[in-house]
């Protein structure tokens, strides 16, 4: 009999204890070590290059047939874009863009991007910033992405890119854009 109540008070304690044990914990920022927000605005060129013996981009897959568009619909490149301080290709690196994009549109030119600023220098180096957008490179002058997250320093980064071309080369497809980024961040 002592055993039998002893098992049953067991079974009712792992029954009680499963259902009133949850998988998560509501935190405020400051338990976490985290001080106030920042806003911190960055300003940077980003070069795409096609051309030439080291490109920073490369289409990783495409559309069956010929196409007319530069990227026809479908198309998905891979890139490894220096950022730099000013529109010359050797003024100063603070880090890289990397990640894909895809075309996306069949009527216009625009692609979803799916990369990751990498910062390599002074303040912000090793610290990481995540955009995830829709970018119509045509028929937009400037275009807004959406920051969806960050490391380091950026760590719970959210805000917003803003895009727009410096140069562009369309017979090669190089291109220099200029990048004003608006970030929240602790």
């Amino acid at each position: 009999m002592a055993k039998s109540t002893f098992f049953l008070c067991l079974n009712l304690c792992l029954v009680i204890s499963a259902v009133t044990a949850t998988y998560y914990q509501s935190l405020t920022p400051t338990l976490m070590g985290f001080r106030e927000d920042k806003f911190t605005h960055l300003h940077f060129f980003f070069h795409d290059v096609v051309t030439g013996p080291n490109p920073s981009m490369v289409i990783v897959a495409e559309p069956n047939g010929k196409a007319k568009d530069a990227l026809p619909f479908g198309t998905v490149v891979a890139m490894d874009d220096p950022l730099t301080a000013g529109p010359e290709p050797d003024s100063k690196l603070v880090g890289k863009a990397q990640g894909i994009y895809t075309s996306i549109s069949q009527a216009e030119m625009g692609l979803m991007m799916v990369m990751t600023m990498a910062f390599t220098d002074g303040e912000f180096n090793g610290s990481t910033i995540s955009v995830l957008a829709r970018n119509m490179i045509m028929s937009e002058p400037v275009r807004e992405m959406a920051i969806v997250g960050g490391t380091g320093a950026f760590r719970f980064a959210r805000g917003y890119a803003q895009a727009k071309f410096h140069s562009v080369d369309f017979s090669k497809g190089d291109a220099i854009v200029e990048y004003d980024v608006f970030v929240n961040h602790y």
